[in-house]
């Protein structure tokens, strides 16, 4: 019977240098959407040879960490492994369940913030919700999304679990790209505002229950809208 080769000690150069990378880009060293170092470039700072260099950036695409852009270099296309796979499978599914999976993160997420926020959590978001008001005051779609998407990452962020943090940062590109596109009218913009408010208020009185349901309406505003 053939027997099954044992594993080398050591890791190879290629494998090395994938870890040192990987690394890098979780750290933030190259953000998602940047283009990263020419090959030229990363050869003579790493002080490694050409084909271990394609080698490692070679695994990182098929990771799905980088992306090759014909003509343009290679960018990064998202943090981790994880994210990589977990925005995929978001994007490809209908608005819809995207809407109905961002309604149970942030329902959690919003009645956690409301128990364990701290002052300046809450003095965050009262800044951004500033920032999402002036910006839907001005007109600009765009922005108001961003300031939007940031807004709910604080609450996330507030309710102080790691792990549900983690993960909706990961999905955070697929859950807030149910928001692109739609054109808010006056009434649908004064009802955004209001339950953001709502949710806001909530966070501050420690009122779990009323942030879950202040979170579950924008949801509902959003998926509503989408459908007139």
């Amino acid at each position: 019977m053939k027997r099954i080769n044992a594993p080398r000690r050591t890791a190879s150069l290629s494998a090395q240098l994938v870890d040192s990378l990987r690394s890098h880009i979780e750290a933030g060293g190259w953000p998602v959407g940047t283009r990263i170092p020419s090959e030229q470039s990363l050869i003579e700072e790493l002080g490694v040879g050409r084909s271990t260099l394609r080698e490692a950036i070679g695994a990182l695409v098929h990771l799905g960490l980088l992306e090759p852009r014909a003509g343009d270099g290679t960018y990064v296309r998202s943090s981790s492994e994880l994210q990589s796979v977990m925005v995929r499978r978001a994007s490809s599914v209908e608005r819809d369940k995207v809407l109905e999976l961002r309604t149970v993160l942030e329902e959690y997420a919003s009645g956690a913030a409301a128990l364990r926020r701290d002052e300046a959590q809450l003095c965050q978001l009262r800044e951004l919700l500033a920032d999402a008001e002036a910006a839907a005051a001005g007109a600009d779609p765009s922005a108001a999304t961003n300031v939007d998407a940031l807004f709910h990452r604080a609450v996330v962020r507030a309710s102080g679990n790691d792990l549900l943090v983690e993960v909706y940062d990961y999905l955070g590109t697929a859950l807030t790209s149910s928001l692109g596109g739609l054109t808010w009218d006056t009434a649908h913009a004064e009802d955004h505002a209001r339950l953001h408010r709502r949710l806001v208020d909530a966070i501050e009185a420690q009122s779990a229950d009323e942030a879950r349901d202040a979170a579950a309406a924008i949801v509902r505003l959003t998926r509503d809208h989408e459908t007139e």
